[in-house]
């Protein structure tokens, strides 16, 4: 499932506007999760909102915040890198406009009723990183996304081997 953004929401207002904010479909879901932690790096109260939106009825605890917190201290280059053409190389650039694709779960079939568990794919690391989101009154709203907050491979310009 490929979704493609025009830009990356540079203010909560945008985000809040953004034609992909309709959660009915997963791919939005994940790709408006990766315009919130890009709007989390510019203002972290502006992404904490983002990211409430898209949690739907289960908004983020002080533990949820200290979560995000800790993961993208000193990565800003980390919502990018999930976009086509970012890679450690060009420092996460992603190719314009943004696209996203979101792979389907090979086992599905371990998942329960109401839930669907997607992989997003980084050249920064080896293996696609799985998203799980919720159902509820037809839209599909986070509920396990570490793995995405999962270190991958520093930009060229930041490694001193590179």
């Amino acid at each position: 499932m490929l979704i493609t953004l025009n830009q990356i929401p540079v203010t909560i207002q945008e985000f809040q506007t953004c034609p992909q904010l309709d959660l009915s479909k997963p791919e939005n879901t994940c790709a408006m999760f990766l315009c919130a932690l890009q709007l989390y790096i510019k203002d972290k109260d502006a992404g904490v909102e983002a990211m409430n939106m898209l949690r739907g009825p289960r908004p983020m605890a002080p533990y949820d915040i200290q979560f995000l917190r800790d993961r993208l201290r000193d990565k800003p280059y980390l919502p990018l890198a999930y976009f086509e053409g970012a890679a450690p190389q060009n420092n996460y650039t992603p190719a314009q406009p943004y696209v996203l694709n979101v792979l389907p779960d090979p086992r599905s079939q371990d998942i329960e009723t109401g839930y669907i568990r997607v992989f997003l794919k980084t050249a920064g690391a080896d293996a696609q990183r799985p998203v799980k989101l919720r159902e509820k009154g037809g839209q599909w709203y986070l509920w396990e996304y570490s793995s995405i907050l999962s270190g991958i491979r520093i930009p060229v310009k930041d490694d001193p081997w590179g």
